[in-house]
């Protein structure tokens, strides 16, 4: 078994003061003030870690600036509702990240490439005990963490990995797929979690418990459930890629984006899922795998703007697209 079908694994963890009411309840000072208090805790850190995070006050971020780090996956779609009050902080990999001010006081969230749960998990754990080291976080015998949300109570753990799952999703196998994932725990979404549609056929499945469970038991149901998917996908890949039609519907991904002017967003996350598809499946053998998994994400419209300098119209958007995907495949 292979896990190429992942494309990165991210672990958060949900802190809040101890002295502080839940971020939905705190006036505008007390939320200056629980940034001031998350970033002194930081700032004045010895850990090698500490030194490398840069801050950013979300208010100063254009509109495209804060939808980009929804599409790259930073922060969540619910932290740029509002950006009055809250603030990143932010290593600069992007490797590491603090949400101070959405839902609870503090996001941390590792993010790391492929199947890496136990790292990623390490990773967010050494920044959790660095905040722990000067800041009170709310906690109960009892109940664990406490949350704004219930359903985090305990470990206030999300573990997450995104998935690409075309030869089960064109099997039409995710319906039942996610009917049986919601009895073991877990949960599978669309590409930018609850709420979200897939799109180019990524799925976000992640752990549902946090109450009554260790880190490390939730971690390994969800990397035991990832290795049970990555083997349905293998098996339903196995089948597909032996029908002409998709062995063409590949050929042609690949040659519409060498070739053409003009994209859509959602055509090129299509077109790069069937591509992807071609090179797992062996179909494809001189394109790189991280070339596409990156073009996945710099595709997207903010980011594709953000990375450009430019403020683009939608058109416009379309054929820098189709410019960005001549030049990174223009060697395939």
């Amino acid at each position: 078994m292979s896990d190429n079908s992942v494309i990165s694994t991210r672990v958060r963890l949900a802190r809040n003061l101890k002295d502080f009411p839940f971020p939905c309840k705190l006036s505008p000072d007390g939320m200056e003030k629980v940034i001031e208090k998350v970033r002194s805790a930081v700032k004045n850190s010895n850990s090698s870690i500490a030194s490398d995070f840069k801050f950013i006050k979300m208010s100063d971020l254009t509109e495209a600036q804060c939808v980009s780090l929804v599409e790259r996956r930073i922060v969540s779609p619910e932290f740029i509702g509002n950006t009055e009050g809250r603030a990143l902080l932010v290593n600069s990999d992007e490797s590491l990240s603090i949400m101070i001010n959405e839902e609870d006081h503090i996001r941390i969230q590792a993010i790391t490439k492929g199947l890496a749960l136990e790292q990623t998990y390490d990773l967010v754990d050494k920044l959790d005990t660095l905040l722990d080291e000067s800041l009170d976080f709310a906690f109960s015998e009892k109940l664990g963490y406490l949350t704004q949300c219930p359903t985090n109570l305990g470990t206030g753990m999300r573990a997450s990995v995104m998935l690409h799952l075309p030869a089960l999703e064109k099997s039409r196998a995710i319906g039942r797929i996610a009917g049986n994932l919601s009895k073991l725990g877990l949960t599978i979404r669309g590409t930018h979690g609850e709420g979200t549609e897939p799109k180019g056929s990524l799925y976000q499945l992640s752990n549902q418990v946090t109450l009554g469970i260790s880190e490390k038991a939730a971690i390994e149901n969800l990397k035991n459930i990832t290795s049970q998917l990555i083997s349905q996908e293998e098996l339903a890949r196995e089948r597909i890629c032996s029908n002409i039609d998709i062995q063409d519907s590949i050929s042609r991904s690949l040659g519409i984006l060498k070739y053409a002017h003009t994209i859509t967003h959602d055509e090129a996350l299509q077109l790069l899922s069937n591509v992807r598809l071609g090179i797992v499946s062996g179909q494809l053998k001189d394109v790189p795998l991280l070339t596409i998994d990156k073009l996945m994400t710099d595709v997207e419209p903010a980011t594709l703007m953000v990375n450009s300098g430019k403020n683009l119209s939608a058109a416009q958007r379309d054929v820098a697209r189709a410019d960005l995907l001549r030049k990174a495949l223009e060697e395939v």
